[in-house]
């Protein structure tokens, strides 16, 4: 079943198929700081929660520029940027970079092993750990044991949580959503005494790969902005394309 967008006004995000038309509820938030970019205001588009989504809508909603955290699914709607653009990257064409090369060159001997999205206190200590030294000015640095695991699982989504390890230790685990035509990296944490492996890096590598042994089409990747450096980062993976203008494209950036 393809789902092809028809229209967004009144709050309602409208699908249409061959033989039926199914309205999606958004719900926009108030204006509030954006979380990228310094004076400037954002707004948020999020499915309303008593809309039922599985993985098949989520398929079609990710390729329309919509991301999921835990159980909500929303989209930048912002009035007057449009800085936040999704992107993926079609995996038969991507080609490792020199640096990628020596990334992978590096984690030979990393194993990595597919869990079901379930606590599990290992995770959650490293998850800690990694906020704490990496993002410590942020409120994720203090999560609990239930915000951590509502923020990365899903109710409705099959998501996996994929270990690494080296040199016999946890190393990082990458959050992962399984769908339709498409692998979406959620979300990835690591102990930064393992940061020589580079292993955020080898985390997308893996995941690259991974959607291809699968024979799908996509990795989607978030969003990429190109004034925001936690989030620019994106463009080293190519060929990287945007949804841009309600379409799909290859990023043209200098």
């Amino acid at each position: 079943m393809q789902l092809e967008p028809v229209c967004d006004t009144s709050g309602q995000l409208e699908f249409t198929t061959a033989t039926f038309m199914t309205s999606i509820p958004l719900l926009l938030t108030a204006p509030h700081l954006c979380s990228y970019l310094e004076d400037k205001q954002a707004q948020t588009a999020f499915v309303n929660p008593s809309f039922g989504i599985d993985t098949a809508i989520y398929s079609q909603l990710i390729a329309h520029g919509f991301r999921r955290s835990g159980d909500d699914v929303y989209r930048p709607q912002c009035e007057h940027c449009s800085q936040c653009v999704a992107v993926r990257l079609p995996v038969t064409q991507f080609k490792p970079n020199r640096r990628q090369k020596r990334c992978l060159q590096k984690n030979l001997q990393t194993t990595a092993v597919i869990k079901p999205a379930v606590f599990e206190q290992a995770h959650y200590d490293l998850y800690r750990r990694y906020q704490k030294q990496r993002h410590a000015e942020g409120n994720m640095a203090n999560t609990s044991p239930d915000e951590y695991i509502k923020f990365l699982g899903s109710s409705w989504c099959n998501t996996q949580f994929v270990e690494f390890y080296c040199a016999g230790e946890l190393a990082a685990v990458a959050i992962v959503d399984c769908l339709d035509n498409a692998l979406s990296a959620v979300y990835t944490f690591f102990d930064p005494q393992f940061s020589d492996y580079s292993p955020g890096v080898y985390a997308v590598l893996w995941q690259i790969q991974y959607t291809q042994k699968l024979g799908l089409d996509w990795l989607y990747l978030g969003f990429w902005i190109a004034d925001c450096q936690k989030m620019n980062y994106k463009t080293q993976y190519q060929p990287l394309q945007g949804f841009i203008d309600q379409q799909w494209d290859f990023l043209k950036y200098k």
